[in-house]
Protein backbone atom coordinates (compact mmCIF):
# COMPACT_ATOMS: atom_id res chain seq x y z
CA UNK A 1 0.00 0.00 0.00
CA UNK A 2 1.32 3.26 -1.00
CA UNK A 3 1.66 5.71 1.72
CA UNK A 4 -1.60 7.06 3.02
CA UNK A 5 -1.11 9.16 5.99
CA UNK A 6 -0.85 12.42 3.95
CA UNK A 7 -3.91 11.59 2.14
CA UNK A 8 -6.36 10.27 4.28
CA UNK A 9 -5.31 11.27 7.91
CA UNK A 10 -5.58 15.42 8.36
CA UNK A 11 -8.09 14.55 11.57
CA UNK A 12 -5.62 16.51 13.78
CA UNK A 13 -6.83 14.42 16.94
CA UNK A 14 -5.08 15.12 20.73
CA UNK A 15 -2.51 12.53 21.80
CA UNK A 16 -3.51 10.33 24.76
CA UNK A 17 -6.21 7.15 25.55
CA UNK A 18 -9.72 8.17 25.55
CA UNK A 19 -11.32 5.31 26.17
CA UNK A 20 -14.94 4.50 26.63
CA UNK A 21 -15.96 2.50 29.05
CA UNK A 22 -18.92 0.51 28.64
CA UNK A 23 -20.49 -2.30 30.45
CA UNK A 24 -23.21 -4.52 28.80
CA UNK A 25 -23.07 -5.41 25.09
CA UNK A 26 -25.40 -3.52 22.39
CA UNK A 27 -27.76 -6.33 20.67
CA UNK A 28 -29.57 -3.88 18.77
CA UNK A 29 -30.94 -6.33 15.15
CA UNK A 30 -29.39 -5.41 11.91
CA UNK A 31 -31.58 -4.44 8.84
CA UNK A 32 -32.64 -7.58 6.75
CA UNK A 33 -29.67 -7.79 4.52
CA UNK A 34 -29.87 -8.56 0.75
CA UNK A 35 -28.20 -11.53 -0.21
CA UNK A 36 -25.90 -10.86 -3.95
CA UNK A 37 -26.40 -14.54 -5.61
CA UNK A 38 -23.43 -16.89 -5.51
CA UNK A 39 -21.24 -17.50 -8.23
CA UNK A 40 -21.06 -20.30 -10.58
CA UNK A 41 -18.69 -21.60 -12.78
CA UNK A 42 -18.44 -19.91 -15.84
CA UNK A 43 -20.27 -16.99 -14.61
CA UNK A 44 -18.82 -13.30 -15.83
CA UNK A 45 -17.01 -11.12 -12.88
CA UNK A 46 -16.35 -7.63 -14.10
CA UNK A 47 -12.76 -6.14 -12.97
CA UNK A 48 -12.09 -2.29 -11.65
CA UNK A 49 -9.24 -0.70 -10.75
CA UNK A 50 -10.93 1.86 -8.22
CA UNK A 51 -8.06 2.78 -6.61
CA UNK A 52 -4.18 3.44 -7.22
CA UNK A 53 -2.67 1.95 -11.08
CA UNK A 54 -1.98 -1.43 -12.20
CA UNK A 55 1.87 -1.67 -13.49
CA UNK A 56 0.97 -2.32 -17.52
CA UNK A 57 -1.32 -4.89 -19.61
CA UNK A 58 1.12 -7.69 -18.46
CA UNK A 59 -0.12 -7.20 -14.77
CA UNK A 60 -3.82 -7.28 -16.31
CA UNK A 61 -2.97 -10.59 -18.27
CA UNK A 62 -2.03 -12.29 -14.53
CA UNK A 63 -5.03 -10.93 -13.37
CA UNK A 64 -6.86 -12.36 -15.56
CA UNK A 65 -5.03 -15.94 -15.67
CA UNK A 66 -6.42 -15.80 -11.97
CA UNK A 67 -9.81 -15.25 -12.73
CA UNK A 68 -9.70 -17.84 -15.67
CA UNK A 69 -8.21 -20.45 -12.95
CA UNK A 70 -11.12 -19.82 -10.61
CA UNK A 71 -13.26 -21.27 -13.59
CA UNK A 72 -14.33 -17.99 -14.02
CA UNK A 73 -14.50 -15.24 -16.87
CA UNK A 74 -12.63 -11.48 -16.63
CA UNK A 75 -14.44 -8.65 -18.06
CA UNK A 76 -12.17 -5.74 -18.05
CA UNK A 77 -13.72 -2.12 -16.84
CA UNK A 78 -13.15 0.67 -19.73
CA UNK A 79 -10.68 2.62 -17.84
CA UNK A 80 -8.60 -0.53 -16.31
CA UNK A 81 -4.99 0.90 -17.53
CA UNK A 82 -5.73 4.09 -17.05
CA UNK A 83 -3.37 6.32 -15.42
CA UNK A 84 -3.95 9.56 -13.76
CA UNK A 85 -1.01 10.97 -11.22
CA UNK A 86 -1.25 8.12 -8.67
CA UNK A 87 -4.66 6.75 -9.87
CA UNK A 88 -5.95 4.26 -12.08
CA UNK A 89 -7.55 7.05 -14.41
CA UNK A 90 -9.71 10.33 -12.70
CA UNK A 91 -11.91 9.90 -10.26
CA UNK A 92 -15.38 9.87 -12.23
CA UNK A 93 -13.91 7.04 -14.42
CA UNK A 94 -13.22 4.93 -12.05
CA UNK A 95 -16.50 5.23 -10.78
CA UNK A 96 -18.46 4.89 -14.36
CA UNK A 97 -16.28 1.79 -14.02
CA UNK A 98 -18.14 0.46 -10.89
CA UNK A 99 -21.60 1.97 -11.98
CA UNK A 100 -21.18 0.24 -15.51
CA UNK A 101 -20.30 -3.20 -13.80
CA UNK A 102 -23.15 -3.09 -11.67
CA UNK A 103 -25.92 -2.28 -14.21
CA UNK A 104 -24.17 -4.88 -16.42
CA UNK A 105 -26.95 -8.14 -16.27
CA UNK A 106 -23.38 -10.59 -17.31
CA UNK A 107 -21.61 -9.51 -14.72
CA UNK A 108 -22.17 -11.36 -11.80
CA UNK A 109 -19.15 -10.12 -9.19
CA UNK A 110 -17.12 -7.34 -9.15
CA UNK A 111 -13.70 -7.89 -8.34
CA UNK A 112 -11.42 -4.91 -7.32
CA UNK A 113 -7.67 -5.56 -8.97
CA UNK A 114 -5.60 -3.68 -6.03
CA UNK A 115 -5.99 -1.06 -3.35
CA UNK A 116 -3.46 1.79 -2.79
CA UNK A 117 -5.61 4.76 -2.43
CA UNK A 118 -7.99 6.88 -3.99
CA UNK A 119 -11.84 4.68 -3.42
CA UNK A 120 -12.92 7.51 -1.09
CA UNK A 121 -12.64 9.68 -3.61
CA UNK A 122 -15.02 7.99 -6.06
CA UNK A 123 -17.73 7.76 -3.80
CA UNK A 124 -19.72 10.89 -4.65
CA UNK A 125 -19.83 9.62 -8.08
CA UNK A 126 -21.18 6.05 -7.05
CA UNK A 127 -24.67 5.53 -8.33
CA UNK A 128 -26.45 3.86 -5.82
CA UNK A 129 -29.45 3.21 -7.17
CA UNK A 130 -27.56 1.15 -9.72
CA UNK A 131 -25.63 -0.65 -7.21
CA UNK A 132 -29.01 -1.07 -4.88
CA UNK A 133 -31.06 -2.59 -7.80
CA UNK A 134 -27.93 -4.93 -8.38
CA UNK A 135 -26.54 -7.11 -5.85
CA UNK A 136 -23.38 -8.51 -6.56
CA UNK A 137 -20.13 -9.47 -4.92
CA UNK A 138 -17.99 -7.01 -4.50
CA UNK A 139 -14.12 -8.33 -3.30
CA UNK A 140 -11.28 -6.36 -2.42
CA UNK A 141 -9.27 -5.47 0.55
CA UNK A 142 -7.21 -2.20 1.68
CA UNK A 143 -8.34 0.74 0.16
CA UNK A 144 -11.21 -1.21 -0.65
CA UNK A 145 -12.37 -0.42 2.70
CA UNK A 146 -13.78 2.39 1.70
CA UNK A 147 -16.40 0.49 -0.70
CA UNK A 148 -17.09 -1.66 1.63
CA UNK A 149 -18.36 0.71 4.02
CA UNK A 150 -20.34 2.86 1.96
CA UNK A 151 -21.86 -0.12 0.44
CA UNK A 152 -23.00 -1.28 4.15
CA UNK A 153 -23.65 2.54 5.03
CA UNK A 154 -25.89 2.48 1.04
CA UNK A 155 -26.41 -0.07 -0.61
CA UNK A 156 -28.21 -2.79 1.72
CA UNK A 157 -26.36 -5.78 0.74
CA UNK A 158 -23.44 -7.25 1.94
CA UNK A 159 -20.15 -7.19 0.18
CA UNK A 160 -16.83 -9.82 1.06
CA UNK A 161 -13.43 -8.35 2.30
CA UNK A 162 -10.84 -10.58 0.54
CA UNK A 163 -8.20 -10.86 -1.88
CA UNK A 164 -7.43 -8.49 -4.45
CA UNK A 165 -7.98 -9.66 -8.08
CA UNK A 166 -4.49 -9.17 -7.99
CA UNK A 167 -3.29 -10.69 -4.97
CA UNK A 168 -1.33 -14.13 -4.69
CA UNK A 169 -4.12 -16.32 -3.94
CA UNK A 170 -2.75 -19.18 -1.94
CA UNK A 171 -4.96 -22.38 -0.95
CA UNK A 172 -6.38 -21.03 2.18
CA UNK A 173 -7.29 -17.84 0.44
CA UNK A 174 -8.86 -19.14 -2.66
CA UNK A 175 -10.43 -22.09 -0.34
CA UNK A 176 -11.69 -20.00 2.06
CA UNK A 177 -13.05 -17.78 -1.05
CA UNK A 178 -14.55 -20.80 -3.03
CA UNK A 179 -16.57 -21.65 0.19
CA UNK A 180 -18.69 -18.71 0.62
CA UNK A 181 -18.95 -17.24 -2.76
CA UNK A 182 -19.38 -20.39 -4.60
CA UNK A 183 -20.84 -22.32 -1.98
CA UNK A 184 -22.98 -20.56 0.50
CA UNK A 185 -21.12 -22.04 3.15
CA UNK A 186 -20.74 -20.82 6.71
CA UNK A 187 -17.15 -21.45 7.92
CA UNK A 188 -15.72 -21.49 10.77
CA UNK A 189 -12.64 -19.17 11.06
CA UNK A 190 -9.14 -20.27 12.73
CA UNK A 191 -5.69 -19.74 11.91
CA UNK A 192 -4.35 -23.09 10.24
CA UNK A 193 -1.71 -25.13 12.62
CA UNK A 194 1.64 -24.42 11.61
CA UNK A 195 4.84 -27.46 11.32
CA UNK A 196 7.77 -25.06 12.50
CA UNK A 197 10.57 -26.73 13.63
CA UNK A 198 10.36 -25.34 17.20
CA UNK A 199 8.97 -26.74 20.17
CA UNK A 200 6.10 -23.85 20.78
CA UNK A 201 4.33 -22.61 17.70
CA UNK A 202 5.35 -18.65 17.19
CA UNK A 203 3.44 -17.81 13.74
CA UNK A 204 -0.13 -17.40 13.58
CA UNK A 205 -0.52 -17.27 17.53
CA UNK A 206 -3.72 -15.62 18.75
CA UNK A 207 -3.56 -12.67 21.65
CA UNK A 208 -6.65 -13.04 23.77
CA UNK A 209 -7.00 -9.67 25.05
CA UNK A 210 -10.20 -10.05 26.57
CA UNK A 211 -11.87 -13.32 26.59
CA UNK A 212 -15.77 -14.12 26.18
CA UNK A 213 -18.10 -15.13 23.08
CA UNK A 214 -20.05 -12.35 21.07
CA UNK A 215 -22.66 -12.15 18.45
CA UNK A 216 -23.31 -9.60 16.34
CA UNK A 217 -22.95 -8.62 12.12
CA UNK A 218 -19.26 -8.73 10.96
CA UNK A 219 -18.35 -4.68 10.12
CA UNK A 220 -15.24 -3.61 9.57
CA UNK A 221 -11.81 -3.65 7.29
CA UNK A 222 -8.74 -1.11 6.85
CA UNK A 223 -7.91 0.78 10.10
CA UNK A 224 -6.62 3.94 8.43
CA UNK A 225 -9.36 3.55 5.68
CA UNK A 226 -12.19 3.30 7.96
CA UNK A 227 -11.05 5.92 9.70
CA UNK A 228 -10.39 8.22 7.52
CA UNK A 229 -14.21 7.86 6.79
CA UNK A 230 -15.42 9.10 10.06
CA UNK A 231 -17.99 12.11 10.09
CA UNK A 232 -19.07 11.32 6.08
CA UNK A 233 -22.10 9.91 5.27
CA UNK A 234 -20.39 6.64 4.60
CA UNK A 235 -20.06 5.24 7.73
CA UNK A 236 -22.51 2.09 8.86
CA UNK A 237 -23.95 2.08 11.75
CA UNK A 238 -21.70 -0.24 14.52
CA UNK A 239 -24.74 -0.95 17.02
CA UNK A 240 -24.14 -4.28 18.14
CA UNK A 241 -21.56 -5.03 15.70
CA UNK A 242 -18.51 -7.32 15.87
CA UNK A 243 -15.67 -5.20 14.14
CA UNK A 244 -12.74 -6.85 12.36
CA UNK A 245 -9.40 -4.81 11.62
CA UNK A 246 -6.33 -4.72 9.89
CA UNK A 247 -3.65 -2.31 9.22
CA UNK A 248 0.30 -2.41 7.59
CA UNK A 249 2.96 0.11 7.57
CA UNK A 250 1.09 1.89 10.82
CA UNK A 251 3.65 2.97 13.77
CA UNK A 252 2.27 2.13 17.21
CA UNK A 253 1.19 5.57 17.90
CA UNK A 254 -0.56 6.10 14.66
CA UNK A 255 -2.76 3.49 15.61
CA UNK A 256 -3.44 4.40 18.86
CA UNK A 257 -4.55 7.95 16.89
CA UNK A 258 -6.91 6.40 14.60
CA UNK A 259 -8.06 4.25 17.73
CA UNK A 260 -8.71 7.53 19.71
CA UNK A 261 -10.45 8.80 16.82
CA UNK A 262 -13.02 5.79 16.80
CA UNK A 263 -13.21 6.51 20.39
CA UNK A 264 -14.20 10.06 20.65
CA UNK A 265 -16.60 9.33 17.73
CA UNK A 266 -18.59 7.04 18.99
CA UNK A 267 -17.75 3.78 17.46
CA UNK A 268 -16.21 1.26 19.83
CA UNK A 269 -18.52 2.04 22.64
CA UNK A 270 -21.42 0.29 20.25
CA UNK A 271 -19.45 -2.77 19.15
CA UNK A 272 -20.53 -6.08 20.40
CA UNK A 273 -16.88 -7.36 20.16
CA UNK A 274 -13.43 -6.94 18.14
CA UNK A 275 -11.22 -9.33 15.86
CA UNK A 276 -8.02 -7.54 15.05
CA UNK A 277 -6.11 -9.08 12.33
CA UNK A 278 -3.08 -8.60 10.67
CA UNK A 279 -0.80 -5.45 11.49
CA UNK A 280 1.76 -5.74 9.18
CA UNK A 281 5.34 -4.34 9.95
CA UNK A 282 3.66 -1.86 12.53
CA UNK A 283 6.65 -0.71 13.82
CA UNK A 284 7.98 3.30 14.22
CA UNK A 285 9.63 3.68 10.99
CA UNK A 286 13.16 5.24 12.72
CA UNK A 287 13.56 1.28 13.88
CA UNK A 288 13.45 2.75 17.78
CA UNK A 289 11.61 1.04 20.72
CA UNK A 290 8.32 2.14 20.81
CA UNK A 291 7.14 3.91 24.25
CA UNK A 292 4.16 1.23 24.32
CA UNK A 293 3.92 -2.15 21.86
CA UNK A 294 1.17 -2.74 19.53
CA UNK A 295 -0.50 -4.90 21.75
CA UNK A 296 -0.66 -2.52 24.59
CA UNK A 297 -2.40 -0.12 22.51
CA UNK A 298 -4.92 -2.39 21.70
CA UNK A 299 -5.31 -3.20 25.45
CA UNK A 300 -5.82 0.80 26.13
CA UNK A 301 -8.59 0.99 23.93
CA UNK A 302 -10.31 -2.25 23.61
CA UNK A 303 -10.09 -3.77 27.64
CA UNK A 304 -12.48 -0.57 29.19
CA UNK A 305 -14.74 -1.34 26.27
CA UNK A 306 -15.75 -4.78 28.49
CA UNK A 307 -16.28 -6.84 24.91
CA UNK A 308 -14.63 -10.13 24.06
CA UNK A 309 -11.31 -8.82 21.92
CA UNK A 310 -8.80 -10.98 20.50
CA UNK A 311 -5.66 -9.73 18.14
CA UNK A 312 -3.87 -12.33 14.93
CA UNK A 313 -6.83 -13.55 12.68
CA UNK A 314 -5.09 -14.09 9.22
CA UNK A 315 -6.67 -11.61 7.60
CA UNK A 316 -4.57 -8.63 6.29
CA UNK A 317 -1.85 -7.32 4.57
CA UNK A 318 -0.52 -11.12 3.99
CA UNK A 319 0.13 -13.80 1.76
CA UNK A 320 -2.68 -16.23 2.34
CA UNK A 321 -6.04 -14.36 4.22
CA UNK A 322 -9.36 -15.24 5.10
CA UNK A 323 -12.55 -13.98 3.31
CA UNK A 324 -14.52 -11.88 5.55
CA UNK A 325 -18.56 -10.94 4.48
CA UNK A 326 -19.90 -7.54 5.63
CA UNK A 327 -23.20 -7.60 7.03
CA UNK A 328 -24.17 -10.97 7.81
CA UNK A 329 -24.38 -12.18 11.65
CA UNK A 330 -21.20 -14.25 12.84
CA UNK A 331 -20.39 -15.23 16.19
CA UNK A 332 -16.64 -14.87 17.89
CA UNK A 333 -14.74 -16.95 20.49
CA UNK A 334 -11.84 -14.61 21.78
CA UNK A 335 -10.63 -17.43 24.05
CA UNK A 336 -10.29 -19.66 21.09
CA UNK A 337 -9.67 -17.25 18.50
CA UNK A 338 -12.23 -18.40 16.25
CA UNK A 339 -14.74 -16.68 14.05
CA UNK A 340 -17.86 -18.48 12.94
CA UNK A 341 -20.86 -17.09 10.27
CA UNK A 342 -24.22 -17.91 11.58
CA UNK A 343 -25.34 -16.92 8.07
CA UNK A 344 -24.82 -17.25 4.68
CA UNK A 345 -23.53 -14.09 2.28
CA UNK A 346 -24.58 -14.87 -0.53
CA UNK A 347 -28.10 -16.57 -1.69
Amino acid sequence: MMDRRAALMGLGMAAGVVALSKTTTAQAAPAPLKKPPRLKLGDTVGLIVPASPLGDHFDMDLVKENIVAMGLKPKLGKHVLDKAGYFAGEDKARADDLNAMFADRDVKAVFCVRGGWGCARILPYIDWNVVKANPKLLLGYSDITALHMSFAAKAGFGTVHGPNANSAWGKLSWENFRAIAFDGAMPSYANPVRTDDRLVQRAGRIKTLRGGKARGRLLGGNLTVLTALMGTPYLPDFEGAILFLEDVDEAEYRIDRMLTTLSLGGVLSKLAGVVFGQCTDCRASDGSTSAYTLLEVLEQHFKPLGVPVFQGLEFGHIDNQFSLPLGVQAEMDADAGTLRLLEAAVS
